[in-house]
């Protein structure tokens, strides 16, 4: 018998065992990465949630449904929006969310992803239907809280844990936004006259001040008067006085005085 003949014949009988096992192996076995379950259903029943790293199925009777857990972030569509104090307003938000139960996350709802940006959607308006443009201005991550507490306690039967929730920008209308404009301008005019006002008020209780200081010591004003010569004579082209103090006029003034007394005292 020819030997060649005979290991083709072995190749050949060899080679449809070794077609199916390449297609069991193809089929059977399965690689998630550190961030990937898989959840595994037998003829139709779910068994548990595997991985990471090398899982064996069964051809045919098993079914493996891959979820991945990490963060994940879907941005939720501009909603129309009416206020509490009917003003309309166009708000979008971003939700932060991972599954922590990936068989529930498979078993409990068809899509979760779009199961919870619908769900988004509709809470959103829900919440920000419910109270006024300023508190939604200015209280956003309290709006930010509410929202992410009914979307984890709605997601929780989903085995999805839902992070964070935050309002990405609220569309105001022009005429609004106008309004809104000449109301922080009117409001930064009020604030400087203000501020204007307390500077005055300071400044005259410094003066008063001074006045009670001078008035109980004279020697205070020749001090300041001093004082001021010397700033003055300090800048440039100018020209310095040098006045005499008035304490050195005062007996000749008295005796003036004094000689128009006698001089009237004298007229018959």
């Amino acid at each position: 018998m020819n030997p060649i003949a005979g290991v083709l014949g072995l190749i050949g009988g060899l080679l449809p065992v070794i077609v199916l096992a390449v297609l069991f192996l193809a089929t059977a076995l399965r690689v998630l990465k550190e961030y990937e379950r898989g959840v595994i259903f037998r003829l139709g029943r779910v068994i548990k949630a595997k991985g990471p790293g090398l899982i064996i199925l069964i051809p045919v009777i098993d079914r493996m449904v891959k979820v991945t857990l990490r963060l994940v972030a879907i941005e939720v569509p501009p909603q129309d929006v009416i206020t509490r104090d009917n003003v309309s307003i166009k708000v979008n938000a971003v939700v932060y969310f991972r599954v922590v139960d990936p068989v529930k996350a498979v078993v409990q709802v068809e899509d979760y992803l779009y199961a919870t940006s619908q769900l988004a959607q509709t809470t959103l308006r829900s919440v920000c239907g419910q109270v006024e443009l300023d508190d939604l201005l200015a209280e956003r991550d309290k709006i930010n809280a509410q929202l992410q507490e009914i979307l984890d306690t709605h997601t929780d039967p989903w085995g999805v844990k839902v992070a964070t929730v935050e309002v990405k920008y609220i569309d105001l209308p022009q005429e609004m936004q106008r309004a809104m404009a000449k109301q922080a301008e009117a409001e930064r005019e009020r604030r400087a006259k203000i501020i204007n006002s307390e500077g005055e008020f300071q400044a005259a209780q410094k003066l008063a001040q001074a006045a009670e200081i001078i008035a109980v010591h004279p020697q205070a004003l020749q001090l300041r008067y001093l004082q001021t010569l010397r700033e003055v004579a300090a800048e440039n082209n100018s020209t310095t006085l040098f006045p005499l103090p008035l304490d050195l006029f005062t007996p000749f003034l008295k005796m003036a005085q004094r000689a128009d007394e006698s001089g009237e005292k004298k007229t018959p």
